[in-house]
């Protein structure tokens, strides 16, 4: 009998000690995850590596906490450790503002007026004077309003650290642009109706590093054909790390540390909105408004490689505002008219196309735990699963619309409608 007792004494504490380090094991792989640190995530893709997020949700089910955000802002959430950071604006673009949110309890801990604007710009309306999404960093948030300003703000005291207000443009129909970091810089795009541009600042101190027009034959002087909105991004292939660059009328590769141009492609539109993807050998660029193509090109020229560098061309179902995802070898997306399409990432080919009913999109899907999730402007979010044929999981309604793309934190989605900022997950019955 004692040595049974021993034996059960003994499997048990093997089965502790098991249950312990799966545990260990599985803390360390959640903290492994980056934070949702920028506009389209840690990866710059609108993907997560995240596990056990909620299917469905309603205004009833699966909501840990709703808050209310005043303002009128499009920006998309973004996190660090507990802290959500938004930037939002009075409708009349005079006051700009960064509201900071606790992850766990939906608490609003900073709400902070960053910049006053005497006399705001025309904006469209379906845009917002905040609409550019914030980027952080251990310490630091780095919020950005066009040509109203750019500033930087200790993320646990909200103190303005450093700001700009000296970079002129005329958006003329709204900003759109995020700011994004590399190493010790911050890039900022100016793709106005007057000057066109990106900058490069440090980023502890913002002083300006580099700064340099646009290199670029747009063949028209109507100012609202240069206009773009993208968001760019750093890739590395071959050895070069790049600053991808869209702009309107044509995208270009610089030297993220010197400014200098390695390669352009031109192509007829302008109002550029989508970030670049990259799959590790060709980059994927949405062109905008005025029939928008999406092309898919090999980042290793220089000079000019529109006859050269483009591998294939696609003009059907191309969003002008939803930027796409790449997935296992399939390129899928969301055009602003509810149409969804898959595309074969390495020859541009139409794999499917689904009509979903009736929808207006602008937020661009993100994918994660193995499901894509759309959500439109009528408080409708789409759950698929990523393939070779369309395959809807559910279809989740909140109250108001989502103009914002959405966030991913542990298990979590961060979802921001006009009015309000969610945090949704399955909640233990």
């Amino acid at each position: 009998m004692p040595s049974m007792n021993i034996r059960c004494v003994c499997s048990a504490l093997s089965l502790l000690a098991v249950m312990i380090f799966t545990t260990i094991i599985s803390s360390a792989a959640v903290a492994e995850e980056p934070y949702w640190n920028q506009f389209r995530g840690p990866y710059a893709d609108g993907t997560s590596k995240a596990t056990g997020l909620p299917v469905t949700w309603s205004e009833k089910e699966n909501i840990v906490w709703k808050t209310a955000v005043h303002g009128r802002g499009w920006s998309s959430p973004v996190i660090w450790k507990d802290q959500v950071w938004i930037t939002t604006a009075t409708p009349n673009g005079k006051e700009l503002s960064v509201v900071c949110l606790d992850l766990n309890s939906g608490k609003i801990i900073h709400d902070k007026k960053i910049f006053d604007v005497e006399k705001p710009q025309y904006i469209d309306p379906s845009n917002s004077h905040a609409s550019s999404t914030p980027v952080v960093e251990e310490g630091r948030v780095y919020v950005h309003y066009g040509a109203y300003g750019t500033a930087c703000l200790d993320t646990k005291t909200a103190k303005v650290l450093w700001s700009h207000r000296d970079y002129q443009c005329n958006h003329w129909r709204g900003a759109g642009s995020s700011p994004i970091i590399y190493k010790n810089l911050l890039f900022l795009h100016f793709d106005g109706y007057d000057y066109q541009y990106v900058v490069a600042l440090d980023k502890e101190t913002g002083k300006e590093v580099w700064k340099k027009d646009r290199e670029i034959d747009y063949k028209t002087r109507n100012g609202d054909s240069k206009k773009a909105y993208a968001t760019p991004r750093i890739i590395e292939y071959q050895g070069r790390v790049q600053l991808i660059s869209p702009a309107a009328k044509a995208t270009l590769s610089y030297n993220p540390m010197t400014g200098e141009v390695y390669w352009k492609f031109y192509y007829p539109q302008h109002s550029t909105a989508n970030r670049p993807l990259f799959d590790g050998e060709r980059i994927y660029i949405g062109t905008g408004f005025g029939k928008a193509h999406l092309y898919a090109v090999d980042p290793g020229g220089n000079g000019d490689v529109t006859e050269s560098h483009v591998k294939w061309i696609q003009q059907k179902g191309i969003p002008s505002k939803p930027s796409q995802l790449v997935i296992d070898g399939l390129l899928i997306m969301v055009d602003d008219k509810g149409i969804a399409t898959c595309l074969d990432a390495k020859t541009g080919k139409e794999i499917w196309k689904e009509r979903m009913a009736r929808s207006a999109f602008s937020a661009s899907p993100i994918y994660a735990d193995g499901k894509i999730y759309m959500a439109d402007k009528t408080g409708l979010t789409r759950v698929i699963k990523p393939g070779k044929k369309y395959e809807e999981l559910a279809a989740n309604k909140l109250d108001d619309g989502c103009i914002s793309s959405l966030a991913v934190a542990g298990k979590s989605i961060i979802l921001r409608t006009p009015s309000h900022v969610y945090r949704i997950q399955n909640k233990q019955k």
